[in-house]
């Protein structure tokens, strides 16, 4: 009930609720496209996936933004973000449409990858002008509260789309390109949202703003090394911890996903009722999203009176050291039910922990450091989830069972437990 009477005052914010929408469809989108590339890259017949293939690929998807989430960054605090909104889904609905076409023909595998790339560099600059915009449309009063439905709200539509294209897949052996053609209608649907916004409502403001984009790209490095410096300054560094907690729950996250990806697609899909071949494979893989959602659902809820209560790494702790006590006694039987209730652990505490760092980051940093800040903030997770994939790939056997990869999470969990504690001792 109190979740219901929170978002029933943040919804009497017109902009809120604009700036809500184009979330939730631009995340939706997200989540149809992903699934389509993972059943795709993971779950395609004449495919045999290993986990060194599923590491990289995800290297060649997401460590470019190690580049282009500087970038974002410094033009967030140039552009106006609603322009960010309109523009950047326009393109990507047009290139989710061009992904859909090479799914549908012979075309070699790197003209694929290249546009499955430029649509995910797209998704770092309005993510993070999503965050960077959040503080425009309420008042101080309620941000911890926005911080924690919106990004959630998003991440649910992410996944409640997400188990839509997982049906679509799993009606139709060969449906990969229909569901990336419904990824690019989201696209086109939340471009058109973006046009109920003001033009200049979502900053920054016209102060900060630096016409031409030759001016921009030559004040990129000064303006990332300022940023730097200002999360640097006593002020911010409650921000740079939680941002470090959080890059390393990111990446436990990846080395997990990589680990349940393996199972799916390996060890689970033989032997468990009418879930059997590779079709099980991928049904068992959007049941564990499903319930991950349900996590992020739960940490929406719990999330604000946790705050209140322990303090933003109090609760950051309580989540890390949840992980580090369920992870390894959910994990080591292998088998799907206790995973599958370890995808909905993992998916509340690393929503918990992300929405708390989502505010620490908001109150600790100025508004023309913001953009900058949570493009840094994307690449630091991008190279957390790459790594992780890496380590992965060297530990897992091929069918996905592994020891080791489950005490070395455990173990990381447990380290940011300790480190979290000592600081707000501190």
């Amino acid at each position: 009930m109190a979740v219901v009477g929170d978002l029933r005052a943040l919804l009497r914010f017109g902009g809120f609720r604009r700036l809500l929408a184009v979330r939730l469809l631009s995340q939706g989108a997200d989540g149809v496209y992903q699934v389509a590339l993972a059943a795709h890259v993971v779950f395609s017949p004449e495919k045999e996936t290993s986990a060194g293939a599923i590491a990289s690929a995800m290297a060649v998807l997401l460590l470019p933004y190690s580049l282009v989430g500087p970038f974002a960054g410094v033009l967030l605090d140039r552009w106006q973000r609603r322009q960010v909104f309109l523009h950047g889904n326009l393109l990507r609905a047009l290139l989710a449409a061009t992904t859909a076409a090479l799914m549908a023909t012979t075309a070699p595998g790197w003209l694929f990858y290249a546009s499955a790339l430029c649509v995910t560099a797209v998704n770092r600059f309005v993510l993070a002008g999503l965050s960077a915009a959040l503080p425009r449309v309420v008042d101080a009063e309620r941000l911890v509260v926005a911080n924690s439905l919106s990004p959630t709200a998003g991440t649910l539509a992410a996944t409640v789309c997400g188990g839509l294209a997982f049906v679509v897949r799993l009606a139709g052996a060969d449906s990969d390109a229909a569901v990336v053609l419904l990824a690019a209608a989201l696209y086109l649907a939340s471009a058109l949202a973006a046009l109920r916004l003001g033009r200049a409502q979502l900053g920054p403001g016209a102060a900060d703003i630096r016409p031409g984009l030759g001016a921009a790209l030559a004040g990129t490095a000064r303006g990332l090394a300022a940023g730097v410096r200002h999360l640097a300054a006593p002020r911010c560094r409650p921000a740079a911890r939680a941002l470090l907690a959080m890059t390393l729950m990111r990446f436990c996250y990846g080395a997990l996903t990589v680990m349940v990806l393996m199972l799916c697609r390996y060890a689970w899909p033989a032997g468990h009722g009418a879930l059997t071949g590779r079709s099980g494979g991928l049904a068992l893989l959007g049941l564990a999203v499903g319930l991950s959602g349900a996590g992020f659902f739960v940490a929406a809820v719990l999330t604000p009176s946790a705050v209140a209560l322990l303090g933003a790494a109090g609760w950051i702790t309580a989540c890390a050291g949840s992980a580090a006590v369920l992870v390894p006694a959910l994990g080591l039987p292998f088998a799907p039910v206790p995973l599958l209730i370890a995808a909905f652990v993992l998916g509340l505490v690393t929503q918990g922990a992300k929405i708390s760092t989502d505010t620490v980051v908001q109150a600790s940093v100025d508004d023309r450091f913001r953009g900058r800040t949570f493009s840094l903030y994307d690449v630091l997770f991008n190279v957390a989830f790459v790594g992780a994939a890496g380590v992965a790939a060297l530990i897992l056997p091929p069918d996905g069972r592994s020891v080791p990869l489950l005490v070395t999470v455990a173990a990381v969990y447990a380290v940011i437990t300790g480190s979290m504690a000592r600081f707000g001792a501190r």
